[in-house]
């Protein structure tokens, strides 16, 4: 029997039952990645040594009785997140050669649960783009079609994910780097809440590991099953113990509801900011429409929806603030005057984008007053409906672009051609 395609859940149950070994396993991830990797360069690292040395010690745990959550399952692990003895780059040329020598939280989590892991997957450029292409490791291409993009930033766990190698992968989010990849290569992520799985670690090239949550950033599970997220997230979740870790640990409450038929479900599936492509949007009427079959109660429309034009003008400028502190002084200075010159009146998400990143405190703070105005908001809408179905941006997988600025590129939706970095607006939707 092949193993490859099975969930961890499955993978979990057959080597508790002794249908297979954990080497087993992993040998047959990494001989299918030998086999298919090279068309598709999801796994820019491999550690395939230490990987059959820990199966081994996981099959001698597992007939001594004991277990674990992950004991014995092949996982990857993307690039961005530090492994000792294995490089970080973030995919920057100049750190080519940067080996930590600790790991991160996560992946000592990993290791702790007993997972067995088979490498690093590939990324963009700092972590910076709706695709995973740098300098350091090449392209990653899609597998269900090679000549578009499997997203980003955790492009590559997704990738490796959809081709069979490993059943699970760990990725952080920003700006839909976990949700875009896993709509792209057609698995599975999650976003965490703010906060809920630390991320010391998961840090660029030689800036130090310490405690701290970056704002909107998080690291989350990626899959090939919703249940597995569930069985990751339990593994990832709870705060550093540096810090809050001190004094309590996160224990997940249930979900509200076992049946669908109980289940209160908003769709959304227009953006008032850019279109929605019709692929897309038969893909999220599908759902509905499942949903409805099943008995739950399905709306399109509620007075309780925070306006989500205000919510992609303040997302996008908390996010394009985060990232100025790493602009170099002169471009900053460039970009000051340039923001300075906007008319008031353009309201346009460029304008945001070039307004945010050269916010000063007094711009952030009130612009995170108003975005705490808008989770209040998300909370009274979360007491009407359990969840909310929308699109996770306007297109599916698009063809590779390459153009080293992204201000010049153009998403196609429908053939109509609209600003490359728009389509992050739905990335930033929920009230983060």
């Amino acid at each position: 029997m092949e193993w490859i395609f099975e969930t961890a859940g499955q993978l979990a149950a057959a080597l508790r039952a002794g249908e297979v070994s954990s080497v087993e396993l992993t040998d047959e991830a990494i001989a299918r990645i030998e086999r298919v990797d090279g068309a598709v360069n999801a796994v820019c690292v491999s550690d395939f040594e230490r990987a059959r040395a820990a199966a081994r010690d996981a099959d001698r745990a597992r007939v001594r009785g004991g277990d674990g959550p992950l004991l014995g399952i092949p996982v990857t692990v993307k690039e961005s997140f530090d492994m000792a003895g294995l490089p970080t780059t973030w995919g920057l040329p100049v750190y080519r050669d940067y080996v930590p020598v600790r790991d991160a939280v996560q992946v000592s989590r990993l290791r702790a649960a007993g997972a067995v892991i088979l490498g690093k997957t590939n990324v963009p450029v700092g972590l910076q783009d709706v695709q995973s292409f740098n300098e350091v490791y090449g392209t990653t291409n899609n597998p269900w079609d090679r000549g578009r993009t499997p997203g980003g930033s955790s492009g590559g766990s997704a990738a490796a994910l959809a081709s069979g190698f490993g059943a699970l992968s760990i990725g952080s989010d920003i700006a839909g780097s976990l949700r875009t990849p896993a709509h792209f290569c057609g698995v599975y992520a999650h976003k965490p809440t703010l906060g809920l799985a630390a991320s010391r670690g998961m840090v660029p090239p030689r800036v130090p590991a310490l405690p701290g949550e970056p704002d909107l950033a998080v690291v989350g599970p990626m899959a090939r099953s919703a249940r597995d997220l569930v069985l990751l997230l339990d593994v990832m979740a709870g705060p550093d113990p540096l810090t809050l870790g001190v004094a309590h640990e996160v224990r997940l409450p249930p979900a509200r509801h076992e049946r669908l038929c109980d289940f209160r479900v908003l769709v959304l599936e227009e953006h008032p900011l850019i279109a929605t492509g019709s692929a897309v949007r038969t893909g999220v009427n599908r759902v509905a429409d499942a949903l409805a079959d099943a008995g739950a109660r399905v709306e399109r429309h509620s007075p309780l929806l925070p306006d989500l034009t205000e919510a992609a003008m303040l997302y996008t400028q908390l996010l394009c603030s985060g990232f100025s502190a790493r602009i170099p002084a002169e471009v900053y200075e460039q970009l000051r005057i340039r923001a300075a010159g906007l008319g008031a009146d353009d309201r346009s998400l460029a304008a945001a984008r070039l307004r945010g990143t050269v916010f000063s405190h007094r711009d952030w703070l009130e612009a995170n007053g108003r975005r705490e105005l808008h989770r209040h908001g998300w909370r009274q809408l979360f007491s009407r409906f359990d969840a909310v179905v929308c699109p996770v941006t306007p297109t599916p997988a698009f063809p590779h672009d390459h153009n080293p600025d992204p201000e010049e590129r153009r998403i196609d939706i429908d053939g109509v051609g609209y600003p490359y970095l728009d389509q992050l607006v739905w990335a930033g939707a929920g009230g983060r």
